[in-house]
């Protein structure tokens, strides 16, 4: 087994969650949950046997394995994981996800997370199940599908970037200074972020300005030159101007408009 297809759509039911330690009492556990998904941050070196799969524990790896697998564990000494035991949903969109994977610089944040939900489960069991729930839509994204497309998940520059971009809407953004947060150079941004979103950096940053615009409009009785100084446009005839462009119509008539179920809230 080298993938499972996980839904993630709906929180777990987490059933523990805890530091696993092996290897002391024998270097071979051969078992099954048969209801159980696995999830593991792996500190040790190890072999691991999925339906007859082998892989190669690491420390950084990462492992998820679906319930009623016979899992093979052959330990080189002591050995330490930190673990959730949980069941998902059925429904929602399905993901493939590989059995085993390398954390990489994701590792502090998943750490921390799994580190959070033991801390957590056994006073608040709902907050552990949350930190759970956003350790997995990590685990789900450490390998982007390929070839890289609009819809799929971007580069781990692009998902910088826009991190960047998001934080600072209400400041001055360019896109040289974008390209210094993601680590890559102005030309290798500017490919990666058409090819990851279909935007340029710059359309993609008058986009998200104004559709925060418009739900600040709609649905705030912030005063017009606030939401112009919010969202980074402190000029009121160039925010007047952007609105009739993006918009469609100046910031007083967006407004007063009757607010439909799609807008979107940014």
């Amino acid at each position: 087994m080298l993938e499972v297809v996980v839904r993630l759509d709906e929180p777990p039911v987490v059933a523990n969650v805890g530091v696993g330690v092996h290897g002391p009492a024998g270097h071979t556990d051969v078992f099954r949950l048969p209801d159980l998904w696995q999830l593991h941050l792996y500190r040790y070196e190890a072999d691991l046997t999925v339906d007859g799969t082998p892989h190669t524990i690491r420390p950084g790896r990462v492992s998820l394995v679906p319930p009623a697998t016979t899992v093979r564990y052959r330990y080189r000494g002591r050995s330490e994981h930190l673990y959730a035991h949980l069941r998902l949903p059925a429904g929602g969109e399905p993901r493939t996800v590989p059995v085993m994977q390398d954390a990489g610089p994701e590792l502090p944040a998943l750490s921390a997370l799994l580190l959070q939900a033991v801390a957590a489960w056994p006073s608040t069991p709902v907050r552990a199940a949350a930190e759970v729930w956003a350790a997995l839509w990590r685990v789900a994204h450490l390998t982007p599908p390929a070839p890289p497309g609009p819809g799929n998940v971007p580069h781990p520059a692009v998902t910088a970037a826009i991190s960047y971009i998001e934080s600072r809407l209400a400041g001055p953004l360019t896109v040289p200074g974008v390209a210094r947060a993601a680590g890559i150079s102005h030309n290798h941004l500017t490919r990666l972020f058409r090819t990851a979103t279909g935007d340029t950096v710059v359309a993609y940053i008058r986009r998200r300005r104004l559709a925060r615009a418009r739900h600040l409009l709609r649905e705030s009785t912030l005063s017009i030159p606030a939401i112009a100084a919010t969202v980074g446009i402190p000029d009121l005839q160039a925010f007047n101007k952007a609105c009739h462009r993006e918009l469609g119509a100046s910031p007083r008539a967006v407004r007063g408009a009757p607010v439909s179920p799609w807008v979107e809230h940014g």
